[in-house]
């Protein structure tokens, strides 16, 4: 049995040959796997579930194509469609993860992470990400208007675009002790995450043991995806 994953989609209006790519995939090669899990970032902003975006919608409907085909199809929230929900998971026929959430993956227990908690050296993120899954938050969100949420997804945007060009590399990639700290905590020996837009597999030791991290690529100029069978994982380019 083959299991995929991808993340950091950011499926968006403004990139619909991104959104071809994908239901293309969903209706080729992902239709081959035994399972599909998508780690976060599936589309640019998510203003709630009781307003869905028209250009996100041939997307569902390839989404749940997918699993009514028999492919189990997971979903995490990343940090751009955090305020995913139960009407997106029925729409799509997905199980909604938690983060991080551990799979049995051939044999093998493995943490499953949008990685963007393993970011902590980006201190302004991390009390931004604080910020935004605080309930009272999400709920002051989902009361606004439509046209006040898109304002908002607007802003929070092009700040984002400043605050990255303005940041050092370093700080906006993982931090080596969370990293181990996530390893220890769950003693497991694989993480598979995305955010970072760095896709590599890590192979390296923690008190002596073989672990790896496998870091997902984003889809801005070609799908990526993560292929898993029997035991082996390779990264793939779409």
């Amino acid at each position: 049995m083959t299991t995929l994953f991808i993340s950091d989609l950011h499926l968006a209006g403004d990139r619909p040959e991104i959104t071809q790519l994908f239901i293309d995939f969903l209706g080729g090669q992902a239709r081959q796997s035994h399972a599909l899990y998508i780690l976060g970032d599936l589309f640019e902003a998510w203003l709630g579930d009781d307003m869905i975006l028209p250009e996100y919608q041939l997307a569902i409907t390839a989404m749940k194509n997918l699993s009514d085909s028999g492919v189990m199809l997971f979903i995490m929230h990343g940090n751009r469609d955090f305020l995913m929900g139960d009407i997106l998971a029925k729409l799509t026929g997905a199980t909604l993860l938690p983060d991080p959430a551990i799979i049995d993956l051939d044999g093998q227990a493995t943490v499953l992470m949008h990685g963007d908690t393993l970011c902590t050296d980006d201190i302004e993120y991390i009390k931004f990400r604080t910020m935004v899954r605080n309930p009272d938050w999400q709920k002051q969100m989902l009361a606004k208007t439509p046209q006040e949420r898109l304002a908002l997804a607007r802003q929070l945007r092009e700040v984002s675009k400043t605050e990255t060009g303005n940041k050092a590399e370093n700080i906006m990639d993982v931090n080596q002790t969370e990293v181990e700290k996530v390893f220890t905590q769950h003693k497991v020996t694989q993480i598979i995450h995305g955010h970072t837009h760095r896709p590599d597999i890590h192979e390296f030791k923690i008190n002596d043991q073989n672990v790896k991290r496998i870091v997902l690529g984003d889809w801005y100029k070609n799908g990526s995806v993560l292929v898993c069978s029997e035991g082996k994982c390779q990264l793939e380019v779409i």
